[in-house]
């Protein structure tokens, strides 16, 4: 994944991308960089690894160093960025979010019409600057980012600072991430996150629509293409990976998290499953407003049996080995054992992938001395690897638990049937979970259904990509 910010004003606006970037942190944790126009001087920019520090860390000195009225920066979970270009369209620095799946196909076009690339480690080239190049190969910078998102297989969000100050933004063609622009008294802010510009005093005027570019100065909005009327906006956003205070088409977050527990808690009451336990608790941090939302509706105490040790290791994935990351996370978990000895838990956690995580964490409650350990997803089986924002480091779809569970019950004529696997109320939905619930040791197993998340979200159903769920294409 990742995320931008950026702002142009009539003052020095550094110190507002610096914090608006970091208000992104939670959607990346590889590269951080920042670039800014000065009258005068010109562009300066900075790149930072982020892997073992985060960007707060890694750009502390950047007010000294950086100045100037216009500003970009990103969070970024892939290659490094922002990147300076020099075109005949004239010189600017450019960030990019999503996913490119036939970037190998494009490097070729372009590789032939004349540009060259830094290749990276394993013959890579970066994407973004794959995609500046596509733009610079166009008549305009606006008839190249068109162009760009109408060959791209994927998605691309982007946001681009001009050497005349102003910014351009684009949101890619389907609309699966957000855009927002916020205003001040001095400009407006580009965001991904809405409370990121709102906590540094910038009103939410409005959000881009679906492959909407619009030119942006400090007074002004120029719209260089109109909004697309197809709209797929991922739903993972209110299910994990977007920020509890952020809204996206008109719908908080953590208000979505919530009611997508209290439907949880409805359809175990209507199954007449997992009604006498003890108390309901959320897989930190994400799973938390979803079982808040399953304890209120379910009339179940909320507790917290464990808590997260984060002031040293503040993300568990900051290790590059695999094995690092399992001990780290196995550390930060600290127990409170009168909430777990002799208890009957049921959790709440945002999504399951793998499962290797949830395991030890479930062994480390009954080592605790709890009595049964309830799982509840709240999103449905994960079928897919996403293909369109590149959020979910899976190589194959077989890395999925639900996957590869369906295989080992039926093989190849399992991968036949995955909409029934899906529904929990099938007989091949229900074997599933047991047999998930089984290699996790859960006293039980459920998942939010397709139709539960999207009433959670309450955006009309034709609007959100659920892929990852359910395979189906735009």
């Amino acid at each position: 994944m990742g995320g931008f910010f950026g702002v142009t004003s009539q003052q020095d606006c550094v110190a507002d991308v610096f914090f608006g970037v970091d208000y992104h942190s939670h959607l990346g944790t590889r590269r951080g960089g920042m670039a800014a126009y000065a009258e005068g001087y010109g562009f300066s920019r900075e790149i930072h690894n982020i892997e073992n520090s985060p960007f707060r860390t890694k750009f502390a000195n950047i007010l000294e160093e950086m100045h100037g009225k216009s500003c970009i920066g990103c969070i970024s979970d892939s290659d490094p960025q922002p990147l300076l270009m020099r075109s005949r369209h004239g010189s600017f620095a450019i960030t990019t979010v999503g996913c490119v799946n036939n970037s190998a196909e494009l490097a070729r076009e372009v590789v032939d019409g004349g540009h060259c690339f830094a290749e990276m480690s394993g013959g890579r080239i970066n994407e973004t600057e794959l995609i500046a190049a596509m733009i610079c190969a166009q008549g305009s910078i606006v008839d190249g980012i068109k162009y760009v998102q109408d060959k791209i297989e994927g998605s691309t969000t982007m946001l681009i600072l001009m050497d005349d100050g102003s910014l351009i933004a684009a949101r890619d063609k389907l609309g699966r991430l957000p855009v927002m622009i916020a205003k001040s008294e001095q400009g407006y802010a580009v965001t991904l996150e809405s409370f990121a510009a709102e906590k540094l005093g910038y009103k939410v005027e409005r959000g881009l629509g679906p492959g909407e570019i619009v030119k942006i100065t400090p007074n002004e909005i120029e719209i260089l293409r109109e909004a697309g009327k197809k709209m797929k906006i991922c739903a993972f956003l209110w299910t994990y990976f977007g920020y509890p205070n952020s809204s996206y088409e008109g719908v908080n977050v953590e208000v979505a998290r919530c009611r997508n527990g209290e439907i949880i808690a409805r359809k175990d009451r209507e199954r007449g499953v997992a009604q006498d336990i003890d108390s309901v608790s959320g897989v930190p941090d994400s799973g938390v407003p979803h079982a808040i939302g399953y304890a209120n509706e379910s009339k179940v105490p909320f507790t917290r049996p464990f808590i997260k040790y984060t002031p040293t290791w503040p993300r568990s994935f900051m290790p590059q080995s695999q094995i690092q990351r399992n001990r780290i996370a196995k550390m930060k978990m600290i127990p409170v054992t009168e909430m777990i000895h002799d208890k009957k838990l049921l959790f709440v956690d945002d999504s399951i992938v793998r499962g290797t995580q949830l395991r030890s964490t479930v062994d480390f409650l009954y080592n605790n001395g709890a009595k049964e350990v309830h799982m509840r997803s709240a999103c449905p089986p994960i079928m897919y690897g996403c293909k369109y924002l590149n959020f979910s480091r899976n190589t194959s779809d077989m890395d999925l638990i639900a996957r590869r569970t369906i295989d080992e019950l039926e093989g190849e004529e399992g991968q036949k049937h995955i909409d029934e696997y899906s529904d929990g109320d099938t007989e091949r939905g229900r074997a599933m979970r047991r047999e998930i619930a089984k290699k996790l040791n859960f006293s039980s197993l459920e998942y939010q259904s397709v139709a539960g998340a999207i009433e959670a979200i309450g955006i009309d159903p034709e609007c959100i990509c659920t892929y990852c769920w359910t395979g189906k294409e735009d």
